[in-house]
């Protein structure tokens, strides 16, 4: 028998100890409501914005440039690639003559 005194007794403890803790939830709550909210969280968040804004339009000019970059690489290529052609038939020449050659040095071994 004892033991169920115990376990009424937790369980009126435990909700008395509920009560009071919604009660000051409750309090505080109200409290809050009713204070002036200050102008610092609002000017966090604006610097933010703009810290944000900033490096967006950066990320943007980096991109921009990359961009220009990529283009301007692209015209020299092709620009490389029309004068390549004619020294690339002058080039081949001498490489088949050295390997004539090379053949030459073996044999004379």
């Amino acid at each position: 028998m004892g033991q169920n005194l115990k376990t009424r007794l937790k369980r009126r403890r435990r909700s008395q100890y509920l009560k009071r803790k919604n009660e000051q939830a409750k309090a505080n709550a109200a409290i809050k409501k009713a204070a002036p909210k200050d102008e610092k969280p609002a000017k966090k968040a604006a610097k933010k914005a703009a810290k944000k804004a900033v490096k967006k339009a950066v990320k943007k000019a980096a991109k921009k440039a990359a961009t220009k970059k990529v283009a301007k690489k692209a015209a020299a290529k092709k620009v490389a690639k029309k004068a390549a052609p004619k020294k690339k038939a002058a080039a081949k020449t001498p490489e088949v003559k050295a390997k004539d050659t090379g053949a030459e040095t073996q044999e004379g071994e």
